[in-house]
């Protein structure tokens, strides 16, 4: 399977899918899972509860919209990749995020988490075939296919585990 082109997803994840590398989506996203826990293990739960301004996430909240963005995408897979052609609306992180408690969770809790829901789509993403992975449906008013979906899912996590680094770990 190739990269996803342009007619596949909405122009706006082009900040994503740069930072996706070449090679097996699949592949890919199982190292990433890897990359992210030992990057995780890196953080104290002092930091874990802390934000760069007045206002933003904590590194945790940034974590757990990682969570729920993977679940939606997830979803949003299953359904495309079941040729279910109604449209799916979008969903507001903000308030996702304000109503998630993931302040209340240890930054192991999140890691064990992100580590478990990875590792269970992988093994669905698994399942799907060349056929699968070329269909398209919409979602937030714009036309995805499951391919992109992928790398939308690989290149939103290193954006914002990059963002961490530079904006609040200063690595």
């Amino acid at each position: 399977m190739g990269r996803p082109t342009p007619e596949e997803y909405p122009e706006y994840y082009n900040q994503y899918l740069p930072l996706v590398k070449d090679g097996d989506i699949l592949k890919i996203l199982e190292e990433q899972s890897i990359y992210v826990q030992k990057f995780i293990s890196t953080i104290s739960e002092e930091q874990g509860n802390s934000t760069y301004a007045f206002g933003k996430w904590t590194i945790k909240e940034v974590l757990g919209h990682l969570l729920d963005t993977e679940r939606v995408l997830a979803y949003r897979a299953l359904r495309i990749s079941r040729r279910d052609k109604q449209p799916m609306a979008g969903y507001d992180q903000d308030i996702y995020i304000k109503n998630s408690r993931y302040y209340k969770k240890s930054l192991k809790e999140i890691a064990d988490e992100m580590l478990l829901l990875r590792a269970a789509d992988l093994k669905f993403f698994q399942s799907f075939d060349e056929e699968d992975l070329m269909q398209t449906g919409t979602a937030n008013e714009f036309e995805f296919s499951v391919r992109a979906i992928l790398y939308i899912l690989a290149g939103h996590e290193l954006y914002h585990i990059n963002f961490l680094k530079e904006n609040y770990l200063n690595k």
